[in-house]
């Protein structure tokens, strides 16, 4: 029953806890990299969204008069 292993010499963690630290930079440079393109594209619909609606006002106040 020797699935755990814990080694006596500390030093076998560093590798493990550089991975780790390198893993957690990288996920959080994807996480700000997803949000930043999020956030264009959140502008862009807006930006669509108010040309539709400014259309749909001038053809219906065209049809008014």
């Amino acid at each position: 029953m020797d699935y755990l292993y814990f080694p006596d010499d500390k030093s076998a963690y560093i590798p493990a806890a550089f991975e780790f630290l390198v893993i957690m930079i990288l996920c959080m440079a994807v996480f700000f990299m997803f949000k930043k393109i999020s956030k264009k594209q959140e502008l862009k619909a807006q930006e669509i969204e108010a040309r539709i609606l400014g259309e749909k006002n001038k053809m219906h106040n065209n049809q008014d008069k």
